[in-house]
């Protein structure tokens, strides 16, 4: 089966790409020469997943897959959540987690979880699937490897960051793997 992943970022096509099995041939809107940026305006990971997957779906009329995930911290109400790529304005990982780091210093709680939320379009009919894995956020950054806030995440019952994981281990436990997993299951039973 072909499937679109409604995604620009090569880290999250890499990462999605290392657990389908063969029988699931991704591609990326790289792949499919679809250049443009979509606009996330929606208020919550749903509403901005189904921004992406209809866009593509409506311009290709293909069996497409959009996410959207986010870091939701306990002390901080939820923040970054929603917001979480653009947390500090700039669009910058590094900016990102100097301010999440900022806004925790007199923050006792450091729980948080990260959550990913797929909205899948398979032959016209939109469902949504979601991943989640809890943690807490440490002070200084940990780890070279993963994207975003991962190497100040350490999942609950781990000692390391995601980002000083290695991405086999990550791809067993993360918030997005969770939601491939049930991506696999819901394209498997259709």
């Amino acid at each position: 089966m072909e499937l679109i992943f409604a995604s620009h970022n090569e880290n999250k096509v890499k990462e999605i790409r290392a657990i389908l099995p063969e029988s699931i041939h991704l591609l990326s809107l790289n792949d499919i020469g679809f250049h443009e940026e979509i606009e996330e305006t929606g208020n919550t990971l749903e509403e901005n997943a189904q921004i992406k997957a209809e866009t593509i779906y409506n311009q290709t009329g293909e069996n497409v897959f959009a996410d959207d995930s986010g870091l939701f911290v306990d002390a901080l109400d939820g923040a970054p959540g929603v917001f979480s790529a653009r947390y500090a304005g700039t669009g910058n990982s590094k900016d990102n987690i100097r301010k999440l780091i900022d806004e925790l210093k007199n923050k006792e709680s450091r729980n948080a979880s990260f959550q990913a939320v797929f909205c899948i379009i398979l032959n016209g009919k939109i469902d949504f699937l979601k991943g989640e894995i809890n943690g807490k956020i440490i002070q200084e950054e940990k780890g070279t490897d993963g994207f975003g806030y991962d190497p100040v995440f350490i999942p609950d019952g781990y000692e390391k960051t995601f980002a000083e994981m290695d991405s086999e281990m990550k791809n067993q436990i993360s918030h997005r793997a969770k939601a491939v997993q049930k991506l696999i299951t819901f394209i498997q039973n259709i």
